[in-house]
């Protein structure tokens, strides 16, 4: 019965680093991705701005 627990305990082990892994391989890609679309938000700002020629974000300057 011993032996049978431990098999059980290791597949489960092997089970939860599989699942950090993949929750860490996730987080990386959100975080890229999250990166990307502030970048594109700030390149979509600073055109509107130009655009419309106003301060929308208050930071003291168009575009």
């Amino acid at each position: 019965m011993g032996l049978f627990w431990d098999l059980i305990q290791q597949s489960e082990l092997e089970e939860q680093k599989d699942k950090a892994e993949s929750l860490e391989e996730r987080i990386s890609q959100l975080e890229n991705e999250l990166e990307k679309t502030k970048a594109l938000l700030l390149k979509t700002l600073k055109l509107l701005e130009q655009r419309s020629g106003t301060d929308i974000n208050d930071d003291g300057k168009i575009g």
